[in-house]
């Protein structure tokens, strides 16, 4: 007897999907090409960060400069952010985000297609009071995008900045005046939170 042909594998229910967790979109489900170097921070660690900054949220200037899915700038503007700017090269990505923030009528956000690393050399037009910092790994993006953040006037005097990492945070080299306020990690990805401080406090001045 002929064997049917095999069914091809079945995507997972979560591939090519996000869900907001909280705020005035919770439970929202929102679609993202499934692009290689695509990966949406997970539900459990978007929970375990939006606690962290449960205070700090409601009215913040958002800068997401490696968007990707844009799972951490919804998740912001669906929590109160009054402002959201993402950057991201992939044009699929960023149709994408465009689509979705279209579809949730969230027109304090925008999205920018542009290399993250050239967009940051430029002067900022206004500083930002958070930022989400989830670059491709293995490239050495995260401490050169640090640097122009803080060289270049991306950042509210007492910002918060967030990381995700293959490298333990203490090793990664960030500024010396953005103090390591939390961090966890999972698997191979270290998660950590900062806050940026003055030059003066910073050193004891």
């Amino acid at each position: 007897m002929a064997r049917s042909p095999a069914k091809p594998a079945r995507a997972t229910a979560s591939q090519g999907q996000l869900r907001i967790i909280g705020g005035d979109w919770r439970s929202r489900r929102l679609s993202f090409p499934d692009a290689p170097g695509l990966r949406p921070t997970p539900d459990r660690v978007r929970e375990t960060l939006f606690n962290w900054l449960a205070p700090y949220v409601g009215a913040a200037r958002v800068l997401d400069p490696f968007a990707g899915s844009g799972a951490l700038l919804l998740e912001a503007l669906s929590r109160g952010a009054s402002r959201g700017l993402a950057l991201e090269l992939n044009p699929a990505a960023v149709s994408a985000l465009r689509g979705n923030l279209e579809l949730l009528r969230a027109g304090n956000g925008e999205v920018r297609q542009t290399d993250a690393l050239q967009h940051l050399q430029g002067a900022a037009a206004e500083p930002f009071d958070l930022v989400f910092l989830d670059p491709p790994f293995h490239k050495d993006l995260l401490a050169p995008a640090c640097q122009l953040l803080e060289e270049r006037g991306w950042l509210a005097p007492r910002a918060w900045i967030y990381t995700e990492s293959e490298n333990a945070p203490s090793s990664l080299g960030l500024p010396g005046n953005w103090r390591l306020h939390r961090e966890k990690h999972t698997g191979q990805v270290h998660y950590a939170l900062w806050q940026r401080q003055a030059l003066a406090e910073s050193t004891g001045a």
